[in-house]
C-alpha cells in the first residue's frame, strides 16, 4: 500500500497565505451549511510535563476526503528541550477504502490555518474601517497572524506585547519591511487593547490578561489562545459586553475562551450568538453596527486542517511533490 509523505518544506513549498484564507473560509462555509462529520477533539493531558495530545479528525462530504490532525501543545518545550510549543502531523484517508493517503507535516498548517480563521472572522465582524491591529503574545502564531491580516483589513498600525519584551521586539524587527504598517512594540497588554481596532489574543494564559476596562465599542477580539479546559485570556465582563461568535459550540464549551465563564456560570450558552460558519454560509448576519464589540472565540477545526491537508495533497500529486513509502 502506497503512502504519500510531505515534510514541512514540501508543505512550505506549496501553501500559500491568500490560498490558506480561502480554504479555511469554505471549511466554515460547509461547517455552516452542515454538510461535513467534525467530532470533538480528543485530549490526553500530560500534566506533570505541563502538555497535550489532542486527535481531531474530520470528513468532508463534496470533497469525499477525510483526515486527522495529531498535535501536541507544551508551552515549556522551547525554554526546555528547544522544541517548538506546537507540533502536529496530519494523515488523510480515502473514505472508499479507508486506505491512508497521506501523511504530512501539519505543524505550518495549524499555524497558516489558525491565522487564516482569524483572518475570516475579521472579514465579517470586524469594522469596515478597521486600521489598527493589536496583537498580545508575540509568540509562533503571532507571524502568521501578521501575515494574514493585510488581506482582510487596511493594517496602518500594530501593536505589539509580550510578557518577554524582546520577543515582541524581535517580531516588530522581523515584519518592519514585511508588512506596509508602523509596528509599535508596547510594555504592557493596556497599550495593544486600547488604540486597537482589531486584537488577537496568541498566549497560552490561564487567567485574564485583557482587562474590561480597556475594551471600546466597535473593537473586533480575535480570541485565539484559549484552545483547552482552563485556559482564558479575556476578562468575563467583556463577554457579558459582546456578541460572542464560536468556531464550534461544542468545542468552545469546553476549551474555548468561554470555557470557565461557563463553567463559573458568569454566562451561559445563550450569550453565543452564532457560530462562524452560520455567518460565512449567510444564515446569520455579522457585524450589525460600528459600535458592537465583537468576540470570535477560536478553539480550531480538524476541518481547517483537513481542507487545506487535501489541497496540498492534490497539488504535490500533479506536481510530483514529496516521497512515496509502501506502508
Amino acid at each position: 500500500m502506497e503512502v504519500l509523505i510531505l515534510n514541512e518544506n514540501d508543505v512550505r513549498l506549496i501553501l500559500k497565505t491568500d490560498k490558506a484564507i480561502e480554504l479555511v473560509e469554505v471549511a466554515f462555509r460547509e461547517k455552516g451549511l452542515k454538510r461535513v462529520q467534525m467530532p470533538s477533539k480528543v485530549y490526553l493531558f500530560f500534566d506533570k510535563y505541563q502538555g497535550d495530545l489532542r486527535a481531531m479528525p474530520a470528513y468532508f462530504e463534496f470533497l469525499d476526503i477525510a483526515g486527522v490532525k495529531l498535535v501536541n501543545s507544551h508551552p515549556q518545550n522551547p525554554s526546555l528541550y528547544g522544541l517548538p510549543t506546537v507540533m502536529a502531523i496530519i494523515i488523510l484517508f480515502e473514505p472508499r477504502t479507508g486506505r491512508p493517503l497521506c501523511i504530512m507535516d501539519g505543524t505550518l498548517i495549524t499555524g497558516m490555518r489558525t491565522a487564516a480563521a482569524a483572518a475570516v472572522a475579521t472579514k465579517y465582524l470586524a469594522r469596515s474601517n478597521a486600521e489598527s491591529l493589536g496583537i498580545i503574545g508575540a509568540g509562533y502564531l503571532a507571524r502568521h497572524h501578521l501575515l494574514v491580516f493585510p488581506y482582510v483589513m487596511s493594517v496602518q498600525k500594530v501593536f505589539i506585547y509580550d510578557i518577554v519584551k524582546s520577543k515582541a521586539e524581535n517580531l516588530a524587527r522581523e515584519f518592519e519591511n514585511k508588512i506596509n504598517a508602523k509596528i509599535y512594540v508596547v510594555d504592557d497588554p493596556k497599550s495593544a487593547v486600547e488604540p486597537a481596532d482589531v486584537l488577537a489574543t496568541l498566549t497560552p494564559s490561564r487567567r485574564p490578561i485583557v482587562k474590561n476596562e480597556w475594551v471600546h465599542e466597535g473593537l473586533h477580539i480575535n480570541a485565539m489562545g484559549a484552545d483547552a479546559p482552563g485556559k482564558q485570556e479575556l476578562d468575563p465582563e467583556i463577554l457579558k459586553r459582546a456578541k460572542i461568535i464560536v468556531d464550534d459550540v461544542e468545542q468552545a464549551s469546553h476549551s474555548g475562551e468561554i470555557n470557565v465563564p461557563l463553567s463559573q456560570g458568569i454566562i451561559t450558552l445563550n450569550n453565543i450568538y452564532a457560530e462562524l460558519g452560520e455567518i460565512v454560509a449567510g444564515l446569520k448576519k455579522g457585524r450589525e453596527s460600528d459600535r458592537e464589540i465583537t468576540i470570535f472565540d477560536s478553539t480550531g477545526l480538524a476541518l481547517q486542517d483537513v481542507i487545506v491537508a487535501h489541497y496540498i495533497y492534490m497539488q504535490a500529486i500533479e506536481r510530483g511533490i514529496g516521497l512515496k513509502i509502501q506502508l
